[in-house]
């Protein structure tokens, strides 16, 4: 996992070394991942493609939990297709997620201007990935606010379309996003397309 030792990633982590998966985690600093069974961390540099494709190769799967500001994604994916490696999944922002026909979170004017960068990067990278021939990705979008949390286990899961709950809240704990992703890991279900959970 690239981007293990973040907000999301750290919770990845967590999650994967509980259900007992062999996992590398590729930070900028080892000494900051968790201690955790069967996690080995080793540096890593998300602008250097070779570099990137030597450690990721010989893994069942790739999983970026990067932010899009902080990495070039054609680099990422160039690295991924390197390595060999069958499967990407991609830790993604809900801003692209569409709250109307043709509408994106990000194009609406409450959209907080702080997150817009990142968000526009991260449907960029979408987009990409929507243009890519063969391999099998799978981006997941959180809720509009995703934040440390419970783990439940109990969540909905959605499409493009952002979650919303009868109080109009969008909402999802790093927990349950983590509980997400690697359900989708371990029984695939959204092969080439982005998928959204929340509550």
């Amino acid at each position: 996992m690239i981007g293990a030792s973040g907000f999301i990633g750290s919770r990845l982590l967590g999650e994967l070394s509980a259900r007992g998966h062999a996992v590398t985690a590729i930070v900028r600093h080892p000494e900051k991942v968790a201690s955790l069974p069967g996690v080995t961390a080793v540096k890593g540099d998300v602008f250097d493609k070779d570099g990137l494709a030597t450690l990721l190769a010989g893994h069942d799967a790739a999983i970026s939990a990067v932010h899009f500001t902080a990495s070039d994604p054609e680099l990422l994916l160039a690295a991924v297709k390197q390595s060999g490696v069958k499967r990407y999944l991609v830790v993604g922002g809900a801003g692209s997620l569409e709250v109307a026909p043709g509408v994106r979170l990000f194009d609406t004017p409450e959209f907080p201007a702080i997150y817009l960068d990142e968000a526009r990067k991260g449907g960029a990278f979408l987009d990409l990935l929507k243009r890519e021939p063969a391999l099998d990705w799978t981006f997941l979008s959180p809720s509009a606010v995703i934040q440390p949390g419970e783990r439940t286990g109990r969540f909905r899961l959605g499409g493009d379309r952002l979650l919303v709950d009868p109080q109009g809240g969008s909402t999802i704990s790093a927990e349950d996003y983590a509980v997400a992703l690697v359900d989708e890991l371990e029984k695939p279900a959204h092969g080439r397309r982005r998928f959204t959970v929340g509550y």
